[in-house]
């Protein structure tokens, strides 16, 4: 059994509270009519989740620490994904693709798509439940943890600043960004979200059955390259780059940041 019968109280008040923030996020994209609302509600949940969970099952340094920087990289980019797909912008081609798909019944089906959203945040918040559970205060393998959280997030807000600065230049429109981070990989802002969530899974295995935790780094992965990340950023890309995006994809890395390959 993943989660212990002692602790399905927070579990289940977790996810209601995240159910009723997803529901509300739904109505107000009736409003603006742009889905894209559902990616600050998702990066904004965890963090929620994080927070709760500390608070409701321990005291300790090692869970507050935890919910910390859960709760800087959630709200930043939760942040950045309101300015940069939200306020002002139109829906995003993805969204406006799965809109299309849904036909008639979109509004419906997009009530379910959000709370999809808010069950998969109570799964991926395994290494906040299990370090929360535990309490403690943090060891070596915690501020090692810490370290690669660090480095990745870092890593991941230089990547969003390269893409804002090319793409706020005029003189780059139409064009495939290819510069800094950009250059050596098509999706480092997935590649380096990646490793954030291998932090998280390494920083829970103090735990007792930590190694449960795993489940999230493992499901992140298969959603940023098999679901909702890789494919349907590549095909919006390639609709509307058309060409240039090809000749990107023949010369640069997928995922995993690498030399860019000679034509």
């Amino acid at each position: 059994m993943l989660v212990p019968p002692g602790i399905w109280a927070p579990v289940l008040t977790g996810w209601a509270i995240v159910a009723v923030f997803m529901a509300a996020l739904w109505a107000l994209h009736l409003m603006i009519r742009n889905a894209g609302i559902i990616d600050v509600g998702w990066s904004a949940s965890l963090p929620m989740l994080a927070l709760f969970y500390a608070g409701r099952l321990s005291g300790g340094g090692r869970s507050w620490l935890l919910a910390l920087i859960v709760a800087i990289w959630g709200f930043r980019l939760a942040v950045y994904l309101l300015v940069t797909r939200v306020i002002g912008q139109p829906e995003e081609g993805r969204y406006l693709e799965i809109r299309r798909g849904y036909g008639a019944h979109d509004t419906a089906r997009f009530l379910l798509f959000f709370q999809a959203q808010a069950l998969i945040a109570v799964i991926l918040s395994l290494p906040f439940l299990l370090v929360a559970r535990h309490g403690g205060e943090p060891g070596a393998l915690e501020w090692f943890a810490v370290a690669l959280w660090l480095g990745s997030i870092s890593a991941e807000s230089l990547a969003d600043r390269q893409l804002v600065t090319f793409k706020r230049n005029p003189a780059n429109r139409g064009r495939v960004c290819d510069v800094g981070l950009w250059r050596y990989s098509r999706h480092p802002n997935y590649f380096f979200e990646a490793l954030i969530w291998v932090s998280y899974a390494l920083y829970a295995m103090g735990s007792p059955d930590g190694w449960v935790g795993l489940i999230s780094p493992a499901m992140m992965a298969y959603f940023l390259l098999c679901v909702t990340g890789v494919p349907l950023a590549e095909a919006q890309a390639l609709r509307s780059r058309g060409e240039a995006y090809r000749r990107y994809q023949e010369v640069t890395s997928v995922f995993v940041p690498w030399f860019p390959r000679h034509r």
